[in-house]
């Protein structure tokens, strides 16, 4: 998220709306919203039901979520898919804000 964060104006700028779905409940994921002052919308997740609807992988061994990132045009259409095998396996910004900007 920090990754996000520090590119935030730019994603702004091309009119996208960043939402990260999280698997804390509500309360944990408000508070972890507030304390790291972020700046796009926050969904908590935690019975996994958009998760299992885009089909983001959970690794036990991993501790948890894998990474997944999507972006989804106006229209709905999915553009762009990168499911992460590891914590450090997350496109660059510069890689979405091209597709972005290409749409």
């Amino acid at each position: 998220m920090a990754q996000l964060r520090r590119d935030y104006q730019q994603f702004a700028a091309l009119e996208t709306v960043i939402i990260v779905i999280g698997p804390e409940d509500a309360a944990s994921f408000r508070h972890y919203w507030h304390r790291e002052n972020l700046p796009f919308i926050g969904l908590p997740d935690p019975e996994h039901r958009v998760l299992n609807l885009y089909g983001q992988e959970v690794s036990l061994l991993k501790l948890g979520r894998m990474p997944a990132q999507m972006v989804i045009d106006r229209s709905g259409w999915l553009r762009f898919v990168s499911y992460g095998t590891s914590m450090a396996d997350i496109p660059a910004n510069d890689e979405v804000l091209s597709l972005l900007a290409s749409l």
